[in-house]
Parts: structure tokens; sequence; C-alpha cells
């Protein structure tokens, strides 16, 4: 095979040895792809209704979408409605820390304070089980100097501890599938969606 650029791959087969025109065609490509982020998401979270860890009652679908909307419910803004439908996304590639890969996700979309949120729920969910297994549970203390730890706190005890109930009536995914585009059609890391250091706290 020639070594040329085509209008859907690239001349090299080593990226250092790629040209201006190879980095063009993959720029343009780029565009497409980062806009189906939204897609990607839904998809994963729909495939999501198929699985949980065993002993559970609901599917982490279930539970994505019961904290979505117990937030939806206590008119969140659609940051923190997002953030509770995916804030376990992470489950199935990393289940030792999914709560740092799902906030990755979020943070070039969302405010500071959402994703901060996200990133350490799983050291603060730890509240209210880990005294069961011998462990420390006050270890979210060590993030008491926050100005999000009160949300982390809230988060927790309103949206997620509270969302493992199989009789909980919550709106189906397709009820929260403008919003999540809306999030990831956003330009990524705009100071104006970060609002680093802003405290708007839970409602």
């Amino acid at each position: 095979m020639a070594d040329t650029v085509t209008d859907k791959s690239v001349s090299f087969t080593q990226m250092k040895d790629g040209t201006k025109e190879d980095y063009e065609l993959l720029h343009r490509l780029e565009g497409s792809y980062l806009s189906g982020t939204a897609d990607r998401l839904l998809r994963e979270l729909r495939s999501q209704g198929d699985e949980t860890l065993a002993g559970y009652k609901i599917t982490r679908l279930d539970h994505g979408l019961q904290s979505a909307t117990r937030a939806r419910r206590d008119g969140a803004d659609t940051d923190w409605i997002v953030a509770a439908l995916l804030h376990d996304i992470g489950d199935g590639l990393a289940p030792q820390n999914h709560d740092k890969m799902a906030a990755e996700i979020m943070r070039p979309f969302m405010r500071e304070e959402v994703t901060w949120v996200v990133e350490h729920h799983g050291i603060f969910q730890m509240y209210y089980y880990a005294h069961h297994y011998g462990w420390d549970r006050e270890l979210r203390e060590k993030y008491s100097d926050s100005p999000y730890y009160q949300a982390c706190v809230d988060f927790c005890e309103r949206w997620d501890q509270s969302s493992f109930d199989p009789d909980y009536a919550a709106n189906p995914l397709e009820s929260f599938e403008d919003e999540v585009r809306q999030v990831f059609a956003r330009k990524a890391y705009d100071p104006a969606v970060i609002q680093e250091g802003v405290v708007k706290g839970l409602p």
C-alpha cells in the first residue's frame, strides 16, 4: 500500500512520520468523533441495564436513573442531574477507581464543584458502610477544608446512597438524553463552564 493520504486514512504507520496533510485529516475526523460523545455515554448507560454487582436489588442503570431523578425532583441544575446520572459510569471498566474515571469524563464540560464531588463520592460513600468491615468510615474528613465538602456529603446522602430501591419510580433514560447532549456539546474547558472555585451546593 502506497504511503499516501486518502480521504479516510493517513499515510503513516508511525506518528513521527505524519505530514501536515495527515494531521489536518485527523483533525477533521476528530470533530465528528467528539460530537458523538453524548451518544457513546448514553449507549454505555443502556448497556448497564443488564448488569449489576452481585447482591444488589437493581441494575447499574437503575441506580443512575434513580440518582438523577432524585436530583431532578429536588430542582437541581443540569450539571448536577447529568452528574448524578453518570457518577458510576466507570464501574464496569474501573471498579477500583470508578469515581475518578467518571469525573474525568465530565471534567471538560461541567463546573469544578460538580466534578470534584463525583471524583470523591466513593470515599464519602464509605461513611455508610466502612465500619461494617472494620474500616474508618470518617475518611471523608480529610477533605473537610474543601469548599466542596458539604456538596459531596449532600450528594451522597440525598441522591447516591438512597438510590438502590427497586420500588422507586425513576424517570426513564430517554428523559435525560437532551440534558446529556446539552452538557457534552459545550466547549471543552470553557472557564465560564468550569467556574473554578464557585460553590453553589445542592438545591
